[in-house]
């Protein structure tokens, strides 16, 4: 763990000054990153509060992967020719969904051959259910929509939990995998986010302390002290990057942004349900194997590991609703990372 750590904040001075050299020799006012470490949440939220730049945009699948699409970039404005189009929004991905996305009735059919048993529902059933089952401490599989680029669970393929349980991060780490950070739902919780974060405008792949992390409550909070055992309980399922030294929230775009609206309606229930609008968020998979892509994909995990609830498209799926005998043991399929 020393030596985790020492390599951390070795890496995020590496980066401050990196950045520094890069705007003492260019000027520029916003600066691109991409590359493996790109994706360290910690040290690009670090940077941003440097504020060295007036903005930073992450590359979502920075590393090799999101490379082939700077070299196809490169190729159409560089030796084609062709003029940039600019969106006015700093991300031109938008959000990187830009994966494969599956039809309810392609889901049915799909779970229906692998042998699960499920409920169809309406969109606000699947909502609502999902909401309670988060309410009650359950481990939810989440696929919704266009799958996302890249290794971040951004809302389409993520293991969800109720950030409100000081047991949560521990049983989804004993039960699936390592490596959580909760997600703030963005759309009507302007002044949450400006409680919760020091930066409110960035993207998911940024992380910070929660700007009450460090502090204890106020005596003179004015939601008396129920909502400060609340936000106390809340803040306990933070704990990531060293416990409380580093309590890290990675926000979600607004409904608005028309990226992933059944996520939004999803944290909105659950605020609606329980007074939080912040829920634990993993990318959907195990150690050793990517995020999940399709049903299938989905399906095996959820039965080789301990998630309890599944949710793809409006299907809905309880653990112990399935046959015992498709369960998959996950636990041992892969090494210790």
């Amino acid at each position: 763990m020393d030596l985790a750590a020492s390599v951390q904040a070795v890496t995020e001075e590496i980066v401050i000054r990196l950045a520094r050299s890069v705007k003492k020799d260019t000027g520029a006012k916003n600066i691109c990153l991409a590359g493996g470490v790109a994706l360290n949440c910690v040290a690009n939220g670090k940077l941003l509060r440097e504020n060295i730049f007036d903005g930073i945009w992450v590359q979502p699948a920075a590393g090799d992967a999101g490379g082939a699409v700077g070299a196809a970039y490169a190729a159409y404005h560089g030796f084609m020719g062709q003029p940039r189009k600019l969106n006015g929004h700093m991300d031109g991905m938008a959000g990187s969904y830009l994966g494969p996305v599956f039809g309810d009735d392609e889901i049915a059919e799909r779970l229906t051959k692998a042998g699960a048993k499920f409920t169809r529902l309406t969109h606000e059933q699947m909502i609502e259910r999902t909401a309670q089952a988060l309410a009650d401490e359950k481990a939810v599989g989440w696929m919704q929509g266009r799958m996302e680029f890249g290794p971040r669970s951004l809302g389409a393929r993520s293991i969800l939990g109720d950030a409100r349980s000081p047991s949560m991060q521990k049983t989804l780490n004993l039960k699936v995998k390592y490596a959580i950070v909760p997600t703030l739902r963005a759309g009507g919780a302007a002044r949450r986010r400006r409680q919760v974060f020091r930066h409110p405008h960035r993207q998911p792949l940024h992380a910070d302390g929660g700007a009450g992390g460090r502090e204890p409550p106020s005596r003179h909070d004015r939601r008396g002290r129920g909502a400060v055992r609340h936000r106390q309980a809340e803040r306990a399922a933070l704990g990531h990057s060293g416990g409380d030294a580093h309590r890290l929230l990675r926000p979600h775009p607004d409904r608005a942004q028309g990226n992933q609206p059944d996520f939004h309606d999803l944290i909105s229930a659950f605020k609606a349900k329980t007074g939080s609008s912040v829920v634990v968020n993993t990318s959907f998979n195990v150690r050793g194997e990517p995020i999940v892509c399709t049903p299938e994909d989905a399906w095996r995990c959820f039965m080789g590991s301990e998630i309890e609830v599944l949710v793809i498209g409006n299907c809905f799926l309880r653990k112990e609703d399935q046959d015992p005998a498709l369960k998959l043991d996950y636990k041992n399929a892969f090494e210790l990372d």
